[in-house]
């Protein structure tokens, strides 16, 4: 037995050491010349010593070919697993684990949809997705193939235009649809009944802020929600934080703008760095792999943040099929004919396609056959996948804008997910827009299925985008927002009823107002807050209990000293999460029994996370401990409470031992950053970086979400990317993410920013050309 321990441990350092070597000899050329046909003038391509590309080109059809070469060498892999994800062809690779993911996209159609906007599509920006589909075609004729294509023995086939209008379909999609939080709130009102679901779905609370102050919106009449159930806010998207100053409440005179996105982590990371600059283009940021526009940075002249809006894109519609002809479905008009799209589905492993036929009904896809738990017919009318509603336009024209009327005008044409844009320029100009196709509904709200023959659900156009809440340098001098209500009372437009918590809104506002003047390291610090405010009044729940019970009255002396923040090295921070993890629980359960699952994570479909309503559960609880003293049939909150902190206890003291003083919450709370190929265990080692104590949670600034039905692990959203942008001098402006430039593993560019991450430090966003030079690590020129 020892001696087949000490082979399998040779052998598996032997195949490591192999992988490595194999990683090392398959890097991409970085540096020297290489001729590249399709270019009609010189390119420079010099990256920093954070790995970051800082393209100089001579033309804008140069400047957008050699951001599709330059991408590949990064990050070809990841840009072809997207386009995969976006066209419905995983299970080509990976065999039958994917299909239940490419049976629904292939459903949902954002392939359908890009083909019909590509030929509705303006010249320029067909031009320029064509120069980038050049150059990552022209790296793929001539660069070597990332490390993931030989393990899973492929070869990406050339890239296409329609590709990246795709996967901006469906990444856009993935930030925003809603239509599992539809199917799970009338699955639970049919087994529980209406009254009990409208107890379980929190609202945002009165008083708390929103985005746009009172005065800053159109005027018009107040909404009359009475005959819709109203009260749905227990799930969102992934979360982020945006805040804009004032030059008038900033060190430097000038305005300050920060943004950082909250994202499912992972390597490489969801968000690509670059630097472009041609004759009529100069612009910095982030941008998403497959896509050649930059989401979030600056120009030469302005800087812009997202946050998600969390307005409602995606309906369902119950369809009445015709018995005897089911390509027939019955509408407000009589029966009607559907398109029948027949879909083939290549699976590795088997010798002939796994064939969807997708019947598409006025509203869009019958989806449910792709739905585990669902048989009724559904379909899906979502923004994401409307082929007469262009994507590529609002993102190309938003690096170009120069004023506050270009970017709005840039806007104008935004389809999803509908996003909290907040502006600066440096002219000392704020502003913010919410930007999106935010469809008007004739009755109701799509909260759940509407019946699909009636007429009365539908779609009549959209807000006009004159009428989306905006705001333009308002008195108090500053702009913020964190997926909470975007607009005050009277608002004349239904926008959503889910909206997040209030917490993070609540202490960015906090420390917004704390000093007459902010600088860079005042915003440095707010990116990284770590301050619960419903943990620090649970904790005061905690210590107010007189308890008997020798465990709780020592954590009890742990909690005496505690602040609220959620420090990895903090014992209290464990004891009030894990606490209140189990008594939402208990709360649900109360109502729910195994049900619970569900709100507490349990995804009903591979494609989705799961529903995070405990991600807004703080606030929902601490009002249900005021609101409703009889929640439990047989059990006071104070008894319930003590048990919950029991339960916790114990479970503490299985998971970290029996001594309380290291019970820190960063043992529990830890970050593991996975590879999809990290999955496997001979390959995770490789692949996969971390564990990483982590402090905060889904109610600090710095979030740092976990799903219970997942454990406490960092499994759920977290800070995908941060920017602060000084407009007095972009060239101290800073960014960061988790994870590095690079896709290779064991290059140094493969996570060298995750140390920095961890920390709460950054790096600076070299602007000037002299400054990118002084931090030169290697420089490639592009050549016709």
């Amino acid at each position: 037995m020892r001696r087949k321990i000490w082979w399998g441990a040779v052998l598996g350092a032997a195949a490591g050491a192999a992988i490595v070597w194999l990683s090392n000899q398959r890097q991409p050329r970085r540096a020297g010349r290489v001729r590249l046909p399709g270019l009609s003038g010189k390119v420079e391509v010099l990256r920093d010593r954070w790995g970051v590309p800082h393209i100089y080109a001579q033309s804008l059809w140069d400047l957008f070919y050699a951001l599709g070469y330059v991408q590949a060498q990064d990050r070809l892999w990841q840009m072809d697993f997207y386009r995969r994800m976006a066209t419905g062809s995983m299970a080509e690779i990976v065999g039958e684990a994917a299909l239940p993911i490419d049976r629904l996209v292939r459903r949902v159609g954002f392939h359908r949809a890009a083909s019909q906007e590509w030929d509705s599509l303006d010249d320029e920006s067909r031009r320029l997705l064509d120069a980038y589909s050049s150059g990552i075609n022209a790296y793929l004729a001539t660069g070597p193939l990332p490390l993931e294509c030989l393990i899973l023995r492929y070869r990406p086939k050339p890239w296409q235009s329609l590709d990246s209008l795709a996967i901006a379909r469906f990444i856009a999609w993935s930030l925003s649809g809603n239509w599992d939080q539809e199917l799970v709130r009338i699955w639970t009102i049919e087994r529980f009944g209406p009254e009990v679901m409208r107890q379980l779905e929190p609202s945002y609370p009165p008083g708390r802020p929103v985005v746009v102050p009172p005065g800053e919106t159109s005027k018009g009449l107040s909404l009359d929600l009475s005959s819709e159930y109203e009260a749905a806010k227990a799930y969102w998207p992934p979360m982020s934080n945006n805040w804009v100053v004032a030059g008038t409440k900033t060190a430097t005179g000038k305005p300050l703008l920060a943004n950082d996105p909250h994202l499912p982590l992972a390597l490489p990371p969801i968000w690509y760095e670059v630097h472009m600059e041609a004759p009529g283009l100069r612009v910095y940021g982030v941008c998403l792999p497959g896509l050649p526009a930059i989401i979030i940075g600056h120009n030469d002249r302005i800087a812009w943040g997202v946050t998600a809006a969390m307005a409602d894109q995606d309906d369902l519609f119950l369809e009445e099929l015709d018995s005897q002809d089911p390509s027939r479905y019955r509408s407000a008009e009589g029966w009607a004919r559907g398109e029948v799209v027949r879909e083939e589905i290549r699976v590795r492993g088997r010798k002939e396609p796994v064939v969807e036929e997708v019947l598409i009904t006025r509203h869009g896809p019958i989806i449910t056959p792709a739905i585990p738990g669902e048989e009724r017919p559904l379909a899906l009318q979502t923004v994401c996948a409307r082929g007469d509603i262009p994507f590529a336009r609002a993102i190309l024209g938003l690096m170009c804008a120069s004023s506050w009327e270009e970017f709005r005008q840039a806007l104008s044409h935004w389809p999803a997910p509908a996003l909290n844009f907040i502006y600066a320029d440096v002219d000392g100009n704020i502003g913010y827009q919410l930007a999106g196709k935010v469809p008007r509904r004739r009755q109701g709200h799509g909260l759940v299925p509407a019946q699909g023959w009636t007429g009365q659900h539908e779609w009549d156009g959209f807000v006009p985008f004159d009428e989306l809440p905006s705001a333009f340098n308002p008195p108090q001098g500053w702009l913020a927002s964190a997926n909470n209500q975007v607009a005050p009372e009277g608002y004349p437009h239904f926008l959503s009823l889910i909206y997040a918590d209030s917490p993070r809104i609540e202490r960015i506002v906090q420390m917004l107002s704390e000093k007459k003047r902010l600088s860079i390291s005042d915003f440095q610090a707010m990116q990284n807050d770590l301050l619960s405010l419903p943990g620090r009044e649970l904790a005061r729940h905690l210590l107010s209990l007189s308890t008997t019970d020798p465990w709780c009255r020592r954590a009890q002396s742990f909690l005496k000293a505690w602040d609220g923040t959620l420090a990895a090295d903090s014992v209290a921070a464990t004891i009030v999460e894990v606490t209140f993890a189990h008594l939402v629980q208990r709360a649900l359960e109360e109502k729910l029994g195994a049900w619970a699952d569900f709100f507490l994570g349990k995804p009903i479909h591979p494609l989705r996370q799961g529903l995070a309503f405990f991600i807004g559960a703080a606030s929902w609880l601490l009002r249900l401990m005021k609101e409703c003293p009889d929640w439990f049939r047989d059990a006071s909150w104070e008894q319930v409470v003590e048990e919950a902190w029991r339960e916790a206890i114990a479970f503490l003291r299985q998971r970290l031992g029996d001594d309380m003083s290291r019970w820190q919450w960063g043992r529990l709370h830890s970050l593991t950053l996975r590879h999809p190929l990290g999955a496997v265990p001979a390959l995770g080692f490789f692949f996969n970086r971390g564990p990483f104590p982590l402090g905060g949670d889904m109610n600090t600034v710095a979030q740092a979400a976990f799903i219970p039905y997942l454990g406490y692990e960092v499994n759920s959203f977290a800070v995908s990317w941060r920017m602060i942008v000084d407009l007095s001098d972009f060239n101290r402006s800073l960014g960061v993410h988790p994870g590095g430039q690079w896709e290779q593993p064991w290059s140094r560019h493969y996570a060298d920013q995750l140390r920095l991450w961890l920390r709460g430090e950054y790096h600076p966003l070299l602007w000037d050309r002299e400054e990118v030079q002084r931090h030169l690590e290697s420089k490639l020129v592009l050549e016709p």
